[in-house]
């Protein structure tokens, strides 16, 4: 790897680069300039990298390095972490296919950052905004890669960006009174008295009243484990991937505990006291877990229905209804109450599973600003205090 040191001498400040050379006993070599910009451009030119050696000196081209990272991420696994999910792998080979689509007129260590912005600006224009967002970090993670490797000197992506877009729509929330015509209906349903409808509804009402009391993500109760059934809440060990499997969560921040009120507990450890397999809590009636599309299909969307939220929309020509709300809205319900109450910020984005606090402010920051707005109800501006002469 480079390094700039600056140095004062007899001459003034100067700014030596230090950089690997296979031509040197001491397999570094040296230059000198006047100016640390100087030295910088130098670094970020790649005129080191020829006298550079490293273990994967094969690789040139921008296609070879993202298909090393792929390697890395499914076998190895990246900065010292568990390999990826075939789930998430399959999303990233989805962005890889973007990445090597793109017409690359360089080699690897020739990028630089103007060449970069010419790639997110073709991302953008052929791609959703979410989808170039989410191509270009995965991009920026191959140049890191690389990086860390030595493959590269600096990392050319530095600083290049696509944020969120700020007309994006806030996530949707079910009011207090929708919540409680989804929480009637489900007793309804769980006391029909047609024995299928009510027979589903003994499993389908604790997930509804779990999901809402909990802010757990539909893929973490579907897959909760009896053993994360506690006497004050649960803990979220396992979750379902992409690939409709039971693994781990997806980061750190997901293996949490999470208070739960007494009476969903109950709810949920008497079902499972009458229906659990001794591993799920709720698992399907052929064993194992239900995959997520049916919860979606056979709960889930039957529940909007029969709440009345539904919306008309038209589709090729036809007009349709659909659900007002996803299993997501029970999960942003949640949050939203717990900033109603004043909780504390990292007690938020501990329980959400977020792996920071700028995703939690991200998802849930209109709420957070509407509730500041409330609690300044009465205010009389900052020349209220100034008498007039």
């Amino acid at each position: 790897m480079s390094d700039i040191r600056k140095r004062v001498g007899r001459k003034g400040t100067t700014y030596q680069v230090r950089y690997p050379s296979k031509e040197t006993k001491s397999g570094y070599a040296y230059a000198t300039f006047a100016t640390r910009k100087e030295a910088v451009t130098f670094v970020e030119s790649g005129r080191t990298r020829q006298a550079t050696t490293s273990y994967l000196s094969e690789i040139r081209t921008v296609e070879q390095a993202i298909d090393k990272w792929l390697e890395i991420c499914e076998h190895e696994g990246r900065h010292g972490k568990d390999p990826v999910t075939d789930a998430v792998l399959e999303n990233y080979q989805r962005r890889a296919r973007f990445m090597k689509r793109y017409e690359w007129d360089k080699e690897l260590h020739e990028l630089q950052a103007p060449d970069i912005v010419r790639f997110r600006s073709w991302l953008l224009k052929n791609l959703t905004r979410d989808q170039a967002r989410s191509t270009l970090s995965s991009f920026h993670s191959v140049l890191l890669e690389m990086q860390a490797r030595g493959v590269l000197i600096a990392d050319p992506a530095s600083g290049v960006s696509i944020q969120q877009s700020r007309y994006k729509e806030p996530v949707a929330i079910p009011s207090m009174k929708e919540m409680n015509t989804i929480l009637t209906t489900c007793d309804r349903l769980a006391n029909s008295k047609n024995g299928t409808i009510a027979k589903a509804w003994e499993r389908y009402r604790p997930m509804i009243y779990l999901a809402a009391d909990s802010g757990m993500r539909p893929q973490e109760y579907i897959a909760l484990a009896e053993a994360g059934l506690l006497d004050n809440g649960v803990r979220v060990i396992q979750a379902l991937d992409r690939s409709n499997r039971i693994g781990p969560p997806k980061t750190q921040a997901g293996r949490r505990f999470i208070p739960v009120g007494s009476g969903t507990l109950e709810m949920a450890k008497h079902y499972a006291d009458k229906h659990g397999d001794g591993d799920l809590v709720f698992p399907s009636r052929e064993g194992g877990h239900q995959p997520y599309r049916y919860f979606l299909r056979r709960g889930w969307h039957k529940l909007m229905e029969e709440a009345g939220l539904v919306e008309g929309c038209t589709e090729e020509g036809v007009e349709r209804f659909k659900p007002k709300y996803t299993p997501y809205s029970l999960r942003h319900f949640f949050a939203s109450m717990l900033i109603q109450q004043n909780e504390n910020l990292k007690f938020i984005q501990t329980v959400m599973g977020h792996k920071d606090i700028k995703m939690t402010f991200d998802v849930y920051g209109h709420i957070i600003k509407e509730r500041e707005a409330a609690e300044l109800k009465g205010y009389s501006g900052v020349l209220s205090g100034i008498r007039a002469n």
